[in-house]
């Protein structure tokens, strides 16, 4: 415990810079997070093919340092997944003798699951008003962690998916629910009352982030937990002591970041 504590008051000041500062430094961190993740998965399905990993990792970086232009320009993110996925292809058939098709797809797969995913931090923090509600991805997702893990531990009684994770309760998924939510509407009170901003309607946001932000982040949260228990690992990795790697430390934060996102995308507009 006394790691793991250690790790986050190291790891934490960190994140605030680089969030809060957004821009091009926040892009090369998401990037560098990005491949560490990648090859933690890679690592636990045991994919052998260089190739297969560069390609990816090469599109990776294409991704993140174009990103503004795939994502916003017309059909260009179409453009991207399938040159992507081409080259793919035609590297598994030219190499056939070194690779196959389902190391292709873990590749392919790798670079969804982590950079993609984890880009939407970015995205968040590039959009209107971004600097203020990207915090609510962290909200709802170490939130949620926390109030899972007091509920659960003082009340919980009856097992969320004991094949999966076997300390889960659905008393402590509620728990995590609402303490994520509360957390997100104190949040969007605060800022409502210092920064006011006329145009959004915060409390709706911030509640709808905490609701489905928390119950995305514990999907995460399985999710890592069925990849780690098909592989037959305990941790991703061991970058941050107590915690294990990239990935077991923002396996929810991949999935609260999208919905926080997409939300502001429903409830802000603006012109690009």
């Amino acid at each position: 415990m006394g790691v793991r504590i250690v790790s986050s008051v190291v790891g934490l000041p960190m994140l605030i810079f680089f969030v809060g500062y957004g821009g091009i430094p926040l892009q090369a961190v998401i990037l560098l997070a990005g491949f560490i993740g990648m090859h933690e998965f890679y690592h636990a399905f045991s994919l052998k093919s260089k190739g297969v990993q560069y390609i990816s990792y090469f599109f990776a970086a294409i991704y993140m340092i174009f990103i503004d232009d795939i994502i916003n320009m017309q059909n260009m993110f179409n453009v991207f997944t399938s040159l992507f996925l081409l080259m793919l292809l035609i590297y598994t058939v030219l190499f056939h003798g070194k690779t196959n098709a389902e190391e292709s797809m873990i590749g392919f797969f790798g670079f969804f699951y982590v950079v993609f995913l984890l880009s939407h931090v970015f995205l968040i923090r590039s959009y209107s008003y971004g600097n203020i509600f990207v915090w609510l991805a962290f909200i709802s997702a170490w939130g949620c962690d926390t109030g899972a893990y007091f509920t659960g531990v003082t009340i919980g009684k009856h097992k969320l998916i004991p094949t999966l994770s076997p300390k889960k309760t659905i008393e402590g998924s509620i728990g995590g629910i609402v303490t994520a939510t509360v957390l997100a509407l104190l949040y969007g009170w605060f800022m409502e009352k210092n920064f006011p901003m006329e145009e959004v309607n915060v409390f709706l946001l911030c509640g709808l982030t905490g609701v489905f932000g928390s119950i995305l982040s514990q999907i995460g949260d399985l999710v890592a937990s069925a990849i780690k228990r098909h592989t037959g690992i305990k941790d991703f990795g061991k970058l941050i002591p107590g915690h294990g790697g990239i990935l077991d430390r923002f396996d929810s934060v991949l999935l609260t970041a999208p919905v926080v996102y997409y939300i502001m995308m429903f409830l802000i507009h603006v012109e690009w």
